[in-house]
């Protein structure tokens, strides 16, 4: 098993930046991919951005890309995700996903561990 923990999100007002990391613990010799979904209230959990270890490939949804970069410590077991020119379309609660499969997905259902969400609130 593999258990994930975020910190960081809160509020900021659109144009902010914002950082989240997420540490993994457990089996983490089996990860073989991590990303960051969103789920704003009454939508669907969406892709944002996401990792392969090996070789380290970073994948980017098409409405973060440009402001978000996320970036990765294999060591410590953790991926970070930074926010910048935020929107107030990007208030949605924040979940980190593992993965131990060789190929990378960018559907919810390809992860198997995920982390208990972060809120991340911009205002105008």
């Amino acid at each position: 098993q593999v258990q994930l923990l975020e910190s960081g999100g809160g509020s900021v007002q659109a144009g902010g930046s914002l950082a989240l990391s997420c540490r993994a613990s457990g089996r983490t010799s089996s990860i073989r991919n991590m990303g960051w979904f969103r789920q704003a209230p009454g939508k669907e959990r969406e892709f944002v951005a996401g990792l392969k270890w090996t070789p380290e490939t970073t994948f980017y949804a098409d409405n973060v890309k440009g402001r978000f970069s996320i970036s990765g410590d294999y060591a410590k077991n953790t991926v970070s995700l930074q926010m910048n020119s935020l929107k107030p379309e990007d208030t949605a609660v924040y979940y980190c996903a593992a993965d131990g499969s060789t190929y990378f997905g960018r559907g919810k259902n390809d992860y198997d561990y995920w982390g208990q969400g972060i809120r991340v609130s911009v205002s105008q």
